[in-house]
């Protein structure tokens, strides 16, 4: 073989090897990207079952119920518009309550209940995630819409 047909190779399956890496890396990429989603995604059905995601609101006023073994807790994730039943098994952050922002991160089950395996309360009076501000300003904004009569 010519050394420039070794060369030609060479760079070919160089870039062929490349090609690969990055195609592996953006799979690994693709598969471990957690979306965010609001209560209101849920209901229009775009939240898939099949992939690890996040929701993001207000904890209902009234909603949280702990079962007896201290550790299982139900509670629903509102954008003021939607609620969205979700059950978590573990210890709660020091500042999660009722009417304060959180976001879970878990499933969603057939029944529509979302299984957390994390949740993330706000950490301090001022603060709520900005996904979980914009998510609800923009369920606001869809409500305010529908309400109004039509031709305006």
């Amino acid at each position: 073989m010519r050394t420039r047909r070794k060369r030609l190779l060479l760079v070919l399956v160089g870039v062929a090897g490349l090609v690969l890496a990055t195609a592996l890396v953006l799979n690994a990429f693709r598969d471990n990207l957690v979306f965010f989603h609001t209560p209101s995604d849920i209901r229009a059905a775009v939240v898939p079952l099949d992939r690890s995601v996040r929701i993001g609101g207000l904890v209902e006023d009234g909603s949280v119920r702990r079962e007896a073994d201290g550790v299982t807790v139900y509670f629903r994730v509102t954008d003021t518009v939607v609620a969205v039943p979700v059950v978590y098994h573990g210890i709660l952050p020091s500042l999660f309550r009722e009417g304060q922002g959180v976001v879970a991160t878990g499933r969603l089950q057939d029944d529509g209940v979302f299984r957390a395996s994390q949740v993330m309360a706000r950490h301090d009076e001022t603060y709520m995630p900005p996904e979980a501000f914009e998510a609800i300003e923009q369920a606001q904004r869809e409500q305010a819409r529908t309400l109004l009569p039509e031709g305006r």
